[in-house]
């Protein structure tokens, strides 16, 4: 009954009854199951991936449904690991289906990293791809990036039997970039770029074909022209798990990650700051007594406005400058810092009466 399953690729004679045996000793994290983890998984499961990780730690919220296609309406407010598992189950029962309600971290990792065979990501988020990359750098692990910015995406593989990394395309992780809350997206846009993700997955694991290892692929919905651009190998100081350690758990142990509803404790408590790292445009607003704006860019020159006496809590927009911010808090010195993950999206889903937002 199995391999009645999946019979139609077995015939073909680049996949054949080896093939198909490779798909299933094959273990793939897909990390975020939003607009592209809703693609990969489903063709992953479907073509017989034999273990796949889900690592998500959001719940669904109705303005998922437009892109992320795995999800029923009546699944509003649950757990995507949760829900995603039980799809792909139900769509492949043969296939083990493994969850992680957390948010990646360089504290989670390596160890959960190791249990893979090929990271693919999921995220558009730019620390987690850099992550995600320095991760699989200093374990030797090949990753499937992907990425979508309105009509154009953009999809490679990297840290491929030793060929170039993220970090050969996009060497600086000091960039930001606006996600699909804020720049906005078609549904279809991620569907075809997860899709070519998934792709990438089955030929490294065949061997057929020729993968985009050392090649970015760019592709335009609009025009459905696409590029592909030579990445070059460059070399980088994150190669084993002693230089991660260096970079990630030196800065990151100075810091703490606190959850949308936690930061409600903070607003208008005396001995805390509440720091805006956006830029003045961006609504919309917390009003508190104790909430002060520096933008990112301006930070490094306005350093004595911020009273390093209070516990300091930084929020941008999603989630992403905000770890910048901190980073040049702990190098001017700053002890007592706390980073709000998702920053005001992830705010503005919980607001109460306590919250006060203008726009």
């Amino acid at each position: 009954m199995e391999s009645k399953r999946y019979n139609r690729q077995i015939i073909l004679s680049e996949v054949g009854e080896s093939g198909q045996e490779k798909l299933k000793q094959t273990k793939v994290l897909i990390i975020g199951l939003g607009g592209l983890g809703a693609a990969i998984l489903p063709y992953l499961a479907a073509a017989g991936i034999g273990e796949i990780g889900l690592l998500d730690d959001d719940v669904i919220d109705v303005s998922n449904l437009q892109r992320q296609v795995i999800y029923k309406t009546t699944a509003i407010g649950n757990q995507k690991v949760a829900e995603a598992a039980k799809m792909a189950s139900e769509l492949n029962p043969h296939v083990v289906i493994n969850t992680v309600a957390e948010r990646l971290s360089s504290k989670n990792a390596i160890a959960l990293f190791n249990q893979y065979d090929i990271i693919v990501d999921g995220t558009d988020n730019l620390n987690t791809k850099y992550l995600i990359n320095d991760v699989c750098c200093a374990i030797n692990k090949p990753f499937v990036y992907g990425s979508v910015y309105k009509f154009e995406g953009q999809v490679a593989v990297f840290n491929y039997k030793n060929g170039p990394s993220y970090r050969c395309v996009f060497p600086e992780d000091n960039a930001t970039a606006a996600s699909c809350n804020e720049a906005g997206v078609m549904g279809i846009s991620v569907g075809i770029i997860g899709m070519f993700q998934a792709n990438e997955v089955l030929k490294m694991v065949l061997g057929i074909g020729q993968t985009l290892s050392g090649k970015l692929l760019v592709y335009n919905m609009l025009t459905n022209e696409q590029q592909k651009f030579n990445v070059s190998k460059k070399e980088f100081l994150i190669t084993d798990n002693e230089a991660f350690d260096e970079k990630y758990n030196s800065t990151e142990s100075a810091f703490d990650t606190i959850s949308a509803i936690a930061l409600e404790q903070y607003i208008n408590d005396e001995n805390s700051l509440l720091l805006d790292v956006r830029n003045p445009e961006e609504v919309p607003k917390l009003i508190a007594s104790n909430c002060i704006a520096i933008p990112l860019s301006e930070l490094p020159s306005k350093l004595d406005l911020i009273d390093a006496t209070k516990t300091i809590v930084v929020f941008c927009q999603s989630g992403i400058r905000s770890k910048k911010a901190i980073e040049i808090l702990v190098k001017a010195d700053f002890k007592k810092l706390l980073n709000v993950a998702g920053g005001m999206n992830a705010i503005n889903k919980i607001k109460n009466n306590e919250v006060v937002f203008t726009s």
